[in-house]
């Protein structure tokens, strides 16, 4: 009986669903540091495959990589209409505490909003996708950000690790928008393929040839052509297919076995970043609606222990906001990391000496969750007396001692230039020197931040140059993870 079960509940997911939902906005996030493959090679006297891959900096993780695709998403857009959060990734730092929630209070988002996470999955992203559209399916007014973000560690000297790259990608569902979710489509398949427990650091996998022709290669032919069968379509239907790739020649393979023409083919982004895990599927579609025209039908193919599909049908082009960068303008903006050995460093694969003087203090919770908006959401607070802007906030203005009359003010989002810098190469830092740094923000009342500076390069770093403000990873201390903001040259 449990058996017949089974496959009932198989078949019936297995369906093609009509759905009443669209994409109003899309962003990514590539970082930005990148590693030659052909580095990796030498590094292991192996033969390197080609391109390169991203790599998130010693102080990202999937957290601070979703907090910048939402940013880039988000710009534009009301942040009050956001009624929802779903975040995916199978590579959040906490086993026990939502992401989602410290990413929306990063992205101020507003407090009464529905927070979820999705893991355990490659297609924890395209799942996230799924249950926004059901959000919106319910209630047509709701709009949902959802942020696929992922930076997987691959065995050193393995395939995995020259293949697997960090990133990020954020999307809004609602009712309306450039972009309809015609249908979505659903199969489900148990295969010990590719996996990590969460003892492990690294994702292990079977026999290469078994995991990729009973898994990626099978359960992708198996759901594209089922799929097109009961909708009475072909491929010919679609003008861009977005596949999941693992890697070069088996995304090559399974183009092949569907017979798609080449120019139907959407750049898997292996050569440029890598496959970046949940958000693969997610970052490959931001980019093929970036190059979208209205009237295009695209086909979103996703797997992990199955597949996930959907019929995007684009309605009208996506504005050329300047500010938001998207896949491509993120692309334009690199740094090489110079050996293998500055690899090993980022990514903490072994203890190195990073710095002579003490370690920085323990860190309070209690302290953090009182100051979280100062803290995650970078406020400061404006003097309801004179209109002066400080950072942090004070509870008395420091020029018209007006006493607890302020307002806030976010910075996050502004950009500014660099006022004066410090060079500190004697400070604790896996990349020295530590550039402790007071940033001018253009606002009309002015505010001088105090911060440190990541993504740059020391030699290039000088007074008025233009800077942004991006979410990082302070440090890790008493077991729990420290997030402030940094500063950064505009990317």
């Amino acid at each position: 009986m449990s058996c017949l079960i089974g496959f009932w509940v198989r078949v019936k997911k297995m369906k093609g669903v009509d759905i009443m939902a669209c994409i109003k906005s899309t962003g990514a996030y590539v970082p930005f540091h990148r590693l030659k493959r052909e580095e990796i090679g030498r590094a292991w006297g192996s033969g390197p495959l080609s391109g390169e891959k991203a790599i998130a900096n010693y102080d990202e993780d999937s957290i601070t990589m979703a907090v910048e695709a939402g940013m880039d998403c988000l710009s534009g857009f009301n942040r009050e209409e956001i009624n929802a959060l779903y975040f995916a990734s199978t590579t959040a730092p906490y086993r026990e505490k939502q992401a989602a929630a410290l990413i929306a209070n990063a992205l101020a988002l507003p407090r009464n909003i529905s927070t979820a996470d999705f893991s355990g999955s490659l297609r924890a992203g395209t799942n996230a996708i799924m249950a926004a559209m059901d959000a919106v399916s319910a209630d047509p007014s709701r709009n949902v950000l959802v942020i696929a973000s992922d930076c997987r560690l691959g065995v050193p000297g393995s395939n995995f690790e020259q293949v697997f790259g960090d990133g990020a990608a954020a999307l809004i569902v609602g009712s309306s928008g450039n972009v309809r979710i015609l249908k979505s489509y659903s199969h489900a398949e148990e295969i010990i393929d590719i996996w990590r427990t969460q003892e492990d650091r690294y994702v292990k996998m079977w026999e290469e040839r078994f995991v990729f022709l009973e898994g990626y290669i099978a359960n992708v032919r198996e759901a594209v052509t089922t799929f097109l069968r009961e909708e009475g379509s072909t491929l010919k239907d679609f003008t861009k297919v977005v596949l999941f790739a693992p890697d070069q020649r088996n995304f090559r393979e399974v183009a092949r076995m569907l017979r798609l023409e080449k120019e139907q083919i959407q750049n898997p982004l292996l050569e440029e970043v890598g496959n970046t895990g949940a958000a693969h599927a997610l970052m490959m579609m931001v980019n093929s609606l970036e190059e979208a025209k209205a009237g295009d039908r695209l086909l979103l193919v996703s797997y992990g222990d199955g597949c996930d599909l959907f019929v995007l049908q684009v309605e009208e082009e996506f504005s050329q906001n300047p500010e938001r960068r998207g896949i491509r303008g993120f692309l334009k903006s690199r740094m090489f990391i110079k050996n293998y050995e500055k690899y090993i460093q980022m990514k903490r694969l072994m203890q190195v000496e990073t710095g002579r003087r003490r370690p920085p203090a323990m860190s309070s919770a209690s302290v953090l969750h009182r100051d979280r908006d100062m803290v995650l959401g970078l406020y400061a607070g404006k003097c309801k007396g004179c209109g002066r802007l400080f950072f942090p906030p004070q509870r008395v203005c420091l020029y018209c001692r007006t006493k607890d009359q302020y307002d806030t003010v976010r910075l996050a989002d502004k950009k500014g230039k660099l006022f004066t810098f410090c060079k500190d190469f004697l400070a604790q830092s896996i990349d020295p020197p530590v550039i402790t740094s007071i940033v001018h923000l253009d606002l009309e009342e002015g505010v001088r931040v105090f911060c440190t500076m990541s993504d740059r390069d020391p030699d290039t770093v000088k007074v008025d140059m233009p800077v942004e403000m991006t979410f990082k990873k302070i440090s890790e201390a008493e077991g729990f993870f420290n997030y402030f903001w940094k500063c950064r040259p505009v990317r």
